[in-house]
């Protein structure tokens, strides 16, 4: 059995004397593992980086094998990506993120938001909100996405300024202004209401703030986890201004 698909790397673990396991995040075959044989030569090292997208042609003799992968760079974005300390803890969160996606499982739509995000990882006016759209669009994927596209309470695309945290639904200002204390801040740029190019800080931490406790509820409590500590050293880069 064989397929050649595109993937984001994830990481890489020693394998034996010259060689590794490579974990990608591709296109077609979800999270999927696979042996690169001579993978801690010099050559394949910096290809192999945690953020680079690589073509990669798997083969194994039963789809249930580890199975080898060949692979050749196509977006060699870590050398750029390691200048940043946002852009390495926001590798690590992303890697420990999508652990919790079964291997093997496609997710089309959330590799594609991967791409856009790992581009611009380094970027403090794009990475933030980037993030936590990946991040929504990962409980979307995992069956819990929000819908923050009219109020819960009166059908109304206008106004939309909360999230009940019981129903994962947006809430108009008017219609919670009563409950405000116990409801999560919608921050404008998830709907549309900001042209600015970097939100306002405040809005950042709104969003993760509400990424974090749907993830909180619906992922990491139910396994037991926690979100990892490079999530939150990312969170206090991303609302901190330019590193």
């Amino acid at each position: 059995m064989h397929w050649t698909d595109e993937g984001v790397v994830l990481g890489v673990r020693k394998h034996g004397e010259t060689s590794v396991i490579l974990e990608l995040m591709t296109r077609d075959h979800g999270r999927h593992l696979g042996l690169v044989q001579g993978g801690r030569s010099k050559s394949l090292q910096a290809v192999l980086q945690p953020g680079n997208t690589v073509q990669a042609t798997w083969r194994a003799r039963l789809d249930e094998h580890l199975g080898t992968y060949q692979v050749e760079g196509l977006e060699l974005r870590a050398a750029r990506l390691m200048g940043s300390s946002m852009a390495l803890y926001g590798l690590a969160t992303l890697a420990h993120l999508l652990r919790y996606f079964p291997e093997r499982d496609p997710h089309f739509a959330l590799f594609e938001t991967l791409t856009v995000l790992v581009d611009h990882l380094d970027d403090p006016d794009l990475a933030p909100a980037l993030f936590v759209r990946f991040e929504l669009a990962m409980l979307t994927e995992l069956g819990f996405g929000l819908d923050l596209a009219r109020c819960a309470a009166t059908g109304s695309e206008r106004d939309l300024a909360y999230v009940s945290p019981r129903s994962g639904r947006a809430v108009s200002a008017e219609a919670g202004e009563p409950y405000k204390d116990r409801l999560l801040r919608l921050p404008g740029f998830l709907i549309g209401q900001t042209r600015a190019n970097r939100p306002r800080e405040e809005d950042i931490r709104d969003g993760f703030a509400l990424t974090d406790f749907f993830l909180h509820h619906n992922v990491f409590a139910p396994q037991g986890r926690r979100a990892p500590e490079e999530r939150a050293r990312f969170v206090a880069l991303a609302t901190a201004g330019d590193e």
